[in-house]
């Protein structure tokens, strides 16, 4: 196949016919054992690759098509609902289709595991809202849980094929990586990161205008309607956020759909639009995205942003602090903000049940809050039932709490003491945590690691830094 130079003149099309494409997916899949993972986003590439897959396997005999298919999708549990809902809607009908057809098709949801989700460490740790720096969240929440599912079928198979509906052109970083990692005289390529996967791209010839054309001249295989798809498209102002297995991956780009939080672009044109297009009950949503945007700015950060790093240390940069995560006051008013997002929609919204965070989610907070950042008072359950007025049933723990009457006296004798509040409440929960183990050599590892930690304040570290800088000149 040609590559694309001039996606306005070129097509795929001039090149090969469609029987020409169909026999080498056939021959692909015929080549070897190894089963097939299918990338699937939704979004038209993935669909086209999809579409062309189903077909061509379609034509083989029924004894030549045991190869198990695997179509798997990644929802990092913050993705937008309107594309959670094609997604879901779609793989329902594959499923169907695949067992009413005798196809080999499978379809799978990854997820990212419940300590690693965006409000975890978002609200949880503390973390910042994502940047084009600091895009923490893309490897947690899909690069890892794609490749869970990936090695899994490694360890249960030896090998796989993993399909990715990507294209040339899209990512001059990704065109390099399939060039370098392509196997000579075959249609592979080595995975860049995990053993003893492959990678075909059955569209990568595909331009832009082909896959349009294909998809509305091709009806879908599982009753799927492509003028569907492409109204979602036009009404988002969006470009396809692929399933992402690596850092060479496109990203999602300035206009897509994915994950309703994303900060890394400046706006969410693809929300925006969807609101202009009629999905008013997104506006909630789109208020507390620009919300946590804005706490990027430099002059919110001294407010909002603890002086030390997670791991407990201070690091600055040209005389200049460099501030941590959230400080846990504001993630108490960041969970309370999205308890009253996730009402609002379910209020004004199509889906009365949504979940913007789940009880997990809530759970694993409250966990480290509790643990971790020494909130005593257990806000998860008190703001969870003054936003959505239900008392849950939350898991107790067996040795019981410190409480906010006891951080009150705690602070009282550090005070009086002149020894930092969070050192001692830290030091009382690690004893705590490790209560009643046969085994406690490790805290005194953890108890050296703790004072070891920078603990001076934050007015006397940002003396000390001012005077560095004068000293220096």
């Amino acid at each position: 196949m040609a590559k694309a130079t001039d996606e306005k003149a070129y097509s795929i099309f001039d090149k090969c016919t469609m029987d020409e494409i169909h026999r080498e997916i056939q021959d692909v899949y015929l080549s070897d054992a190894r089963p097939w993972v299918v990338g699937y986003s939704g979004g038209k590439d993935s669909t086209t690759a999809l579409q062309l897959i189903w077909y061509a396997l379609e034509e083989l005999p029924p004894e030549q098509r045991q190869k198990p298919v695997y179509v798997i999708t990644s929802d990092t549990l913050v993705e937008t609902p309107v594309i959670v809902d094609y997604i879901t809607s779609t793989l329902e009908k594959i499923e169907r289709a695949a067992k009413a057809l005798g196809m080999p098709f499978q379809t799978h949801t990854v997820r990212p595991k419940t300590e690693e989700t965006f409000w975890v460490n978002l609200i949880g740790k503390g973390y910042t809202a994502p940047y084009s720096k600091f895009r923490w969240c893309t490897d947690r929440m899909k690069i890892q849980p794609a490749n869970r599912f990936i090695l899994d079928k490694v360890a249960d198979y030896g090998e796989v094929v993993l399909i990715l509906g990507v294209r040339k052109g899209e990512s001059s970083t990704r065109d390099q990586v399939l060039s370098l990692h392509q196997i000579k005289d075959s249609r592979l390529s080595r995975h860049t990161s995990l053993p003893n996967a492959f990678v075909y791209t059955p569209i990568v010839d595909f331009a832009l205008n082909d896959v349009w054309i294909y998809l509305f001249q091709v009806p879908s295989p599982w009753g799927n309607d492509n003028k569907k798809l492409f109204a979602i498209y036009r009404n988002a102002n969006a470009g396809e956020c692929p399933l992402v297995v690596d850092e060479t991956t496109p990203s999602c780009g300035n206009s897509r759909f994915g994950c309703w939080t994303c900060t890394v672009v400046a706006k969410d044109r693809s929300m925006e639009a969807m609101i202009d297009n009629g999905e008013d009950w997104m506006m909630p949503l789109l208020e507390f995205r620009d919300f946590l945007a804005s706490t990027q700015e430099p002059d919110k950060k001294a407010k909002i942003r603890e002086h030390r790093r997670r791991g407990g240390f201070v690091s600055e940069r040209n005389g200049q602090l460099i501030r941590g995560p959230y400080r846990i006051k504001f993630c108490k008013k960041l969970l309370r903000m999205l308890l009253e997002t996730q009402q609002k929609v379910r209020a004004e919204g199509p889906d009365p049940i949504i979940e913007l965070i789940t009880l997990p989610e809530l759970e694993e907070i409250r966990k480290i809050w509790r643990t971790e950042r020494q909130d005593w008072e257990d806000s998860v359950p008190k703001i969870y039932r003054d936003v959505v007025g239900e008392k849950m049933d939350w898991i107790e723990d067996d040795l019981g709490t410190f409480t906010s009457s006891d951080k009150a006296l705690l602070e009282e004798l550090c005070n009086d003491a002149g020894i930092p509040v969070t050192l001692a409440a830290k030091l009382l929960d690690t004893e705590r945590q490790f209560y009643g183990m046969s085994r406690r050599a490790a805290i005194y590892d953890r108890i050296d690691a703790i004072f070891h930690e920078d603990w001076r304040s934050e007015e006397t570290v940002l003396a000390d830094l001012e005077r560095d800088v004068e000293t220096m000149n």
